[in-house]
């Protein structure tokens, strides 16, 4: 039977039973599609895959309702926040409850994770926002400004902006270097319920209650254009990955928008109600609803969806098109995302001793750290897609096919069903084994060997320049006999002696600074390990070393820059791994005091103590400035190393 052909333009995908009691928040994985989490009365959270009946994982902990969610990009944690106003993060890969955050006096209303680098902002209905170190347990910032609730955070592509909308009818732009708001955008009559960064721009679009979308330009801080005439409060959008247009989802209904000028490319109708999150994956737009307990996930196919050129009819309102504004070719391109650095020349201090802004670890809150749990409910999904084999990513798998439509239930399909004379006709298919094999010409030229990799995995199954089988016997003929195992043995051995000479080397290395480091001096240690001019050495001393920030200073600072620097420039990637660690906590605990050294007026008098710390202030800024270069150049890779080196750039900012 022929398989009909598939019209749809969006349909239905499932509908779940997401918790006891009414579902309260949800959140889909923006990388990969197919990972959905949600938040309920019964204080749980809950993870799901699209498309699958099962729930994978439930995370608890929490003692109040859940308000708000969210997954960072790469999908590996997942923050919530309850309407007692505690924040707990959750890491997916290992199962377990990573940070307790507390602070907030009333609901979570919204969260948003940092495109990189280990920070949350929360926004609450108290009014504040604020800006977690997850690693540290501490608030870095808190944001006053808004009247009324934070109901959406979203930070900048470039992650040095943060935009939050509320209540009060406002959206602010906030500068997470200088820490202070940078501009209000003001025009919507409701509340404002999303924003969203264009990916590469400098414009933001704005949702609003008052059934209208706003776009602003953020360079000249105005506004850009206004979409009015939604069929219902917005409640969400998202711009194409290219950029091209805004998708809106308003009641039952997906709207597809240009902003210069503003006009209308499509509406498609899907019966989804109220969504609530919208993601792209496979040319596909993936919508999730809730109704009390139930949630439904919808799919758009975008390859049936204009997103440019004529504007499109409205069959919700009425059946007369959009005015099309003339085409304005003057109008100006904005700025993309990559610029050397915000207006402000240096961050904000932060005060380490107040207790408002920065809440040291207590018995409490790992009392609730030891309460949370990580409940597995589907294993098989759960290894499927946090724990899968052969993959380093720990995202859910992208898969190159997309969600498949069902088929149509009209007249002309079950015609199209009905197998046809012609594909009943049984083609003869060619014998293959008797067809002859054509010769092989000595000329064909010989495949290059496999070229060693640029960066070389701290992950991997085998040595990178070794095989397995030059060290194994060799069997020419397969009717021989099986050696005797002292020969096998023999062989075995051959060619291991390169190895064993540099093992023993590095081996007698690492017992002499081992020797030095038994009489307590660090920093000599630290010397004799770069004097014996081993990068291997050098790591393995880090290593240790970063394990307690305690024992870094600052002219220890001095000696292990140059090594840094060495490093990051590296091929090995547990080398580049460990010098980006030792940076980040130079940077974290010293900056602040060579910034303030050197900016601080000449002392009176002679204070030898003084001019020693200043002399080692000046070396390490002059050696952060050598590296900043380099941080900079390699913060547009992808993946884990580029998304350490921005969040370097970003710390490295004050250096400008």
């Amino acid at each position: 039977m022929a398989t009909p052909v598939v019209t749809k333009t969006a349909w239905k995908l499932q509908e779940i039973v997401a918790h006891a009691s009414n579902v309260s928040s949800l959140v889909l994985g923006k990388a990969s599609g197919r990972l959905l989490a949600t938040g309920g009365d019964d204080c749980r959270v809950n993870l799901w895959s699209i498309n699958k009946p099962n729930c994978i994982m439930s995370l608890t902990g929490h003692t109040s309702p859940v308000e708000s969610v969210r997954l960072n990009t790469p999908e590996e944690l997942i923050v919530a926040g309850s309407q007692s106003g505690s924040i707990r993060v959750w890491d997916l890969e290992a199962a377990k409850i990573l940070r307790t955050l507390m602070g907030h006096k009333a609901n979570i209303c919204s969260l948003d994770f940092h495109p990189y680098g280990e920070f949350v902002a929360s926004g609450s209905q108290d009014t504040n926002i604020k800006l977690w170190d997850i690693r540290r347990k501490g608030c870095v910032f808190r944001y006053r400004g808004h009247s009324q609730a934070v109901r959406c955070l979203r930070f900048s592509p470039d992650g040095k902006w943060l935009a939050s909308a509320a209540d009060d009818h406002t959206v602010k732009l906030w500068d997470l270097t200088a820490g202070k708001m940078m501009s209000e955008f003001l025009g919507h009559t409701g509340p404002v319920n999303v924003v969203e960064f264009h990916p590469n721009e400098y414009l933001l679009a704005s949702g609003s209650s008052d059934r209208t979308i706003r776009f602003w330009d953020l360079e000249k801080f105005q506004v850009v254009s206004c979409i009015e005439g939604e069929p219902g409060p917005v409640r969400s959008v998202l711009f194409n990955p290219d950029g091209c247009c805004l998708y809106s989802g308003c009641q039952d209904s997906l709207r597809v928008y240009g902003w210069e000028p503003e006009r209308c490319f499509d509406v498609v109708l899907v019966n989804w109600g109220k969504v609530a999150d919208l993601a792209i994956c496979n040319d596909q737009l993936i919508g999730v609803a809730f109704s009390q307990s139930n949630v439904s996930s919808y799919v758009v196919d975008l390859t049936r969806v204009t997103r440019t050129g004529t504007v499109a009819r409205d069959p919700v309102q009425d059946h007369r098109p959009l005015a099309q504004p003339p085409p304005n070719p003057s109008a100006p391109l904005r700025r993309i995302y990559e610029r050397p650095s915000t207006t402000c020349s240096r961050p904000q201090r932060v005060k380490q001793n107040s207790e408002s802004e920065r809440r040291s670890p207590s018995s409490e809150d790992d009392r609730d750290e030891r309460e949370s749990r990580a409940e597995i409910q589907n294993a098989e999904d759960y290894n499927e897609i946090f724990q899968p084999k052969n993959s380093i990513s720990r995202t859910p798998p992208r898969r190159s096919e997309p969600f498949p439509a069902p088929p149509e239930d009209d007249v002309a399909t079950a015609e199209a069903a009905k197998p046809s004379p012609a594909m009943d006709v049984q083609f003869p298919v060619p014998n293959l084994e008797v067809l002859p094999r054509p010769p092989v010409v000595a000329s064909t030229p010989v495949p290059a060997p496999k070229a060693e990799p640029a960066i070389i995995p701290a992950t991997r199954n085998e040595p990178i320049g070794l095989k397995a089988s030059d060290f194994l016997p060799a069997v020419k003929i397969p009717q021989q006999a099986e050696l005797v195992d002292d020969d096998a043995m023999s062989q075995i051995r051959k060619g291991h002696d390169p190895r064993c000479v540099v093992l023993t080397s590095r081996h007698k290395n690492l017992d002499t600074v081992r020797a030095v480091w038994t009489t307590g001096d660090i920093k000599t240690s630290v010397d004799s390990a770069v004097a014996i001019n081993d990068l291997s050495v050098v790591v393995d001393l880090l290593n240790i070393v970063n394990q307690k920030a305690s024992l870094w200073k600052l002219d220890l600072c001095t000696t292990v820059l140059p090594q840094i620097e060495k490093l990051l420039q590296s091929k090995y990637e547990s080398y580049v791994q460990t010098g980006c660690t030792s940076l980040k906590l130079i940077l974290q605990r010293f900056l602040p005091l060579i910034t303030d050294m050197l900016a601080a007026p000449p002392s009176v008098g002679v204070d030898i103590s003084r001019e020693e710390r200043l002399h080692k202030c000046r070396l390490c800024y002059k050696q952060l400035k050598s590296i900043s270069g380099l941080v900079k150049s390699k913060s547009g890779l992808s993946g884990r190393h580029g998304s350490t080196f921005r969040e370097l750039h970003l710390l490295m900012a004050s250096l400008d």
